[in-house]
């Protein structure tokens, strides 16, 4: 006799087992599903996301950001903007939370192998490069030169302080930091992400691009990337499409015929250039 196959409907209950204050506006939050059999047969790739609910508010989408070869907890970060994102701030470590994961397609690690990286990522956006960045750092040996480009509009609003920290202190990464506007205290780059990328001027050879962070970022700084003459496969990214059922079925999320939850939400410039222009 077979099993029916799981509702992709109903969430894992979790518990949330840490709370961490990124910045005023970002708070992660480290889940466990109850299951322990589930949780340990848990599995997905860098740039997969997951689907967060309140019981009787709602769910929305958030990138699970603790790379797979971490699994103690998953991770996620949540930027309050709304009323669903401001009740999860409320959460506190203890409570239960509703997981829908994973969902969507992944970064092209394995294509990336042997390749050098540049990671370019504007606030919130760091978040999805976390995971990519940390499971490239797990498998160091796999993977060519590694530079981090990571901007804020000021340092109150860097995530991740405590890991970047040690990002800067690695002899086997470059980190270079900036913030719109800078202060007294702040020791690294004060200037617009595409401004000092291009100050970086990393070379195109044998280089793949991943960049993410709010849409008016990823514009500049795509077109800075086509002046250092980086071609539309070597430029990958994420869309920030409302989902909302997560499997391809309710169509909020489609563009044209491509489904962010399913199709997405990790893209190369070039097929992003494939797509109806009504991103």
């Amino acid at each position: 006799m077979t099993s029916n196959p799981p509702n992709v409907y109903l969430p894992d209950m979790a518990t949330i087992v840490e709370v961490v204050q990124e910045t005023p506006a970002i708070k992660t939050f480290r889940v466990v599903l109850n299951n322990e059999e589930r949780m340990r047969a848990f599995n997905f790739e860098p740039g997969q996301v997951g689907q967060l609910s309140v019981l009787g508010v709602g769910e929305s989408t958030f990138v699970i950001n603790s790379p797979p070869t971490r699994k103690d907890y998953l991770q996620f970060s949540v930027m309050k903007v709304g009323e669903l994102t401001g009740r999860l701030h409320r959460l506190k470590a203890g409570d239960q939370i509703g997981v829908r994961a994973p969902l969507g397609n992944a970064f092209p690690y394995e294509s990336m192998k042997g390749k050098n990286i540049v990671f370019i990522g504007g606030g919130i956006g760091m978040a999805p490069l976390r995971t990519l960045l940390l499971f490239m750092l797990d498998n160091r040996a796999d993977y060519g030169d590694i530079t981090l480009l990571y901007g804020a509009r000021s340092p109150r609003d860097m995530a991740y302080g405590y890991e970047v920290e040690e990002w800067l202190k690695r002899k086997d990464m470059h980190t270079v930091l900036t913030v719109d506007n800078g202060t007294p205290e702040w020791k690294h780059k004060v200037g617009l992400i595409p401004n000092i990328l291009r100050e970086i001027n990393p070379s195109p050879e044998n280089t793949v691009a991943v960049t993410c962070g709010p849409p008016i970022m990823i514009k500049f700084t795509v077109q800075a990337l086509q002046e250092l003459g980086f071609n539309d496969e070597q430029v990958v990214t994420t869309l920030e499409k409302r989902m909302k059922c997560g499997v391809g079925i309710c169509g909020r999320c489609n563009i044209g015929t491509s489904y962010v939850c399913k199709d997405g939400p990790v893209y190369t410039l070039a097929q992003l250039k494939q797509l109806p222009a009504e991103m």
